[in-house]
């Protein structure tokens, strides 16, 4: 770290002074802070009027951490306020999901059921890749390999009756052997174990006494849910990740105690909402997604402001685009998360990823000559070529430089400079490859971007019984608005929403979601074979053990709200749909509705229902904190186009030709303003195109509203 200090009482009696001298004695500030794989942003909101600021700084993939610390300084200095302010940090991390993808996570032995040790190679029989995709498909290695596999001699029966006891004796001897294999991380996962977990805390006790000093999951905490398979892997990947995780969590917690005495740290899950550092660090299998699900809740916050439900959400960064469905408010949940190769059973927002950013290489293959660009992305080092950090490749970035979409001193209030020189250098490899003019291999790229970018977003939309034409298109990322028009009439999604900040919207989701917890249980009955009574009091277990969990974080019962989730199928088919609902339905009579609504999503999704009896797989109980209460900014108002916003007139290449264009700086605009296009709009961390026969029109809260000419 570049701070250092003499000592914890130096640091302590530094931030007593500085906050008495500055007046900063009572006031209170919560931390929002999202890493990306390019750039890491940060939210500082007071909590007293709920005003806000913001910072953009580069990443440091070496140590994520570096950023978060340089951001922290950053935003404490233009906010003129002392870290020792600051008492909630909110993280979005992609530690875990970094760790899954480049294969640097522990050393892990599993404890099966006799009889179940090949549990993670028999796995299920899904190849991708189509119809040939099992000629090409090269299965990747378990997490947990068969040679650091043990069986403990046991048996419990799917209704939770002991059918062999555990024999420990056996059971510490093979303990002994994986010691000497040098396992850094110990998962446990017994058949049946979701009906009772007992056998897998005596393998715990045991264990715990043979490796003193390794991290142990166990299923029946981590997931207590029917399917061996799923549970297993779900339950090996939080040990694959845990001892990684919980350092960087653990180092994290340290240093902003040491800068922020008492600060409380809490970490994004991949559902949108908050944890514990003890749960993150127990449980860091349910933060994969930690990063995505930051943006699209800090999209929820500020479309609604705008009076809109139903978004698709466009997160488009240096390296990746993050796309989500949102109606009514909420967004598209899925009980499966997906990371490589990688898929567990947790709850996470619908993200859909391709390898598509602002740092994404277009190249021409020898053999096709056919232009194709990413997934390889330059990232923040070297970056693309026209950010001069030694980055030689052509780059999505560059293309943009090229057609004059993203003029010089535009990123990071200025610190970054854009050389056009080096960006058109790189852009001529495409043309030469080509033999294209060097303008229409720029555009080139940008529609190629744009059609990876539109494919993702059918899989959220289309793919699951949705039009894209009922939804606006919310566009943020650093990149996302330079490409959201273009995507909009791709989609038929209007209005395209530019909210401000879009840099850092990920931060504002980090800061304005709230503590979350969850418990869950398999629950396997046909509708006939169960009632409303019995359903409910299961349920009501759940809410109570989830929030005991927030209890412990010092919400207040009063400050909690619950809701349920119902995994539901049809009797004798493994397809399971997933319906919330709420405690007054639940109270009121829950499997009518459910089984009603089921049949509904299921047409939609599908195009039929059955008329065979529907049947609960899992019940789930979830438990939320208050939402932190974060204002957004109200503009003054002003009336047609924004002529004392004009920064200068350009040209920009769009369509197939090169047009006049206006560039316009975003902190001069008034609620009301009309944009015309082809426009560029220019603020600190983002920058926005608005494209030829379309405008945008400024809404109260400072959202630029993208439309066609009608």
């Amino acid at each position: 770290m570049s701070i250092i200090y003499d000592g914890e009482a130096g640091v302590a009696k530094h931030l007593r002074v500085y906050a008495m001298r500055e007046g900063f004695e009572g006031m209170a500030y919560r931390l929002g802070v999202d890493v990306g794989g390019t750039f890491t942003d940060l939210l500082l909101i007071n909590e007293k009027d709920g005003s806000t600021h913001t910072a953009k700084v580069p990443s440091t993939p070496e140590d994520s951490s570096i950023g978060v610390f340089n951001g922290i300084r950053r935003v404490c200095s233009a906010a003129n306020v002392d870290p020792s302010v600051i008492t909630h940090v909110m993280h979005g991390t992609t530690v875990a999901t970094n760790t899954v993808i480049t294969n640097s996570g522990a050393r892990v032995g599993l404890v099966t059921t006799k009889g179940y040790r090949q549990v993670l190679q028999i796995a299920r029989s899904f190849v991708p890749g189509g119809l040939g995709g099992w000629v090409i498909f090269n299965k990747t290695d378990p997490l947990a390999p068969l040679e650091l596999t043990i069986e403990a001699d046991e048996r419990m029966s799917a209704k939770g009756e002991v059918v062999r006891e555990l024999n420990e004796s056996k059971l510490e001897k093979d303990l002994q052997v994986l010691k000497g294999k040098g396992v850094e991380a110990l998962t446990v996962s017994l058949i049946n174990s979701y009906a009772d977990g007992s056998h897998e805390r005596q393998v715990r006790d045991v264990a715990e006494k043979v490796l003193p000093d390794i991290p142990i999951s166990i299923s029946s905490e981590v997931i207590p849910e029917m399917q061996e398979y799923e549970r297993t892997e779900t339950t090996v990947v939080n040990s694959y990740i845990r001892p990684i995780v919980s350092k960087y969590i653990r180092n994290m917690h340290t240093e902003l105690t040491k800068q922020m005495k008492d600060v409380q740290l809490h970490i994004l899950r991949s559902d949108g909402g908050l944890y514990s550092v003890e749960a993150a660090e127990n449980t860091p299998v349910n933060m994969l997604m930690s990063g995505p699900a930051g943006g699209v809740a800090g999209a929820i916050w500020i479309a609604a402001k705008g009076g809109y439900k139903d978004l698709l959400t466009f997160d488009m960064g240096g390296t990746s685009t993050d796309v989500a469905l949102v109606q009514n408010g909420a967004p598209s949940k899925r009980r499966e998360t997906r990371v490589a190769d990688v898929t567990v059973r947790a709850s996470s927002i619908d993200v859909r990823t391709v390898g598509a950013g602002g740092g994404s290489i277009a190249y021409v293959p020898e053999l096709t000559k056919a232009l194709r660009v990413g997934p390889q992305s330059a990232g923040a080092t070297p970056g693309p070529a026209a950010y001069g950090t030694g980055g030689e490749e052509p780059t999505v970035t560059d293309a943009n430089v090229v057609l004059g979409y993203l003029p010089s001193d535009v990123l990071l209030g200025g610190d970054m400079k854009i050389d056009v020189d080096l960006a058109i250098k790189a852009v001529q490899k495409v043309a030469d490859g080509m033999d294209l003019e060097l303008m229409a291999a720029a555009e080139g790229i940008y529609n190629i971007v744009n059609e990876n970018m539109f494919g993702a977003l059918r899989l959220v939309s289309v793919e699951q019984g949705h039009d894209p034409r009922d939804f606006a298109l919310i566009a943020f990322g650093g990149a996302g608005p330079l490409h959201a028009n273009a995507l909009a009439k791709l989609m038929g999604s209007w209005p395209v929403i530019v909210p401000p900040g879009p840099g850092v919207l990920c931060a504002y989701g980090d800061a304005t979601t709230r503590l979350r917890d969850e418990a869950s249980r398999s629950f396997i009955r046909t509708f006939p074979n169960t009632n409303d009574k019995e359903v409910a009091g299961v349920l009501g277990e759940l809410a109570e053990t989830a929030a005991k969990a927030l209890d412990e974080e010092g919400v207040p019962r009063k400050d909690q709200t619950t809701t349920f989730e119902i995994d539901v199928r049809y009797h004798g088919q493994g397809l399971v749909l997933t319906i919330d609902t709420t405690p007054a339905k639940v109270a009121k009579g829950v499997l009518a509705d459910v089984a009603k609504r089921f049949d509904k999503i299921h047409e939609q999704m599908f195009t039929f229902a059955l008329e065979h009896d529907q049947e609960l797989v899992n019940l789930r109980a979830i438990v939320q904190g208050k939402p932190t209460s974060v204002k957004a900014t109200v503009l003054a108002r002003g009336r047609g186009e924004p002529k004392d916003a004009v920064i200068q007139k350009t040209k920009i290449f769009a369509d197939g030709k090169t047009r006049n264009a206006t560039i316009y700086d975003r902190a001069k605009l008034k609620a009301g303003h009309k944009i015309p296009g082809p426009a560029i709009v220019m603020e600190m961390d983002a920058t926005t195109l608005i494209l030829p026969d379309h405008y945008g029109s400024v809404d109260d809260v400072g959202n630029i509203l993208i439309r066609p000419v009608s």
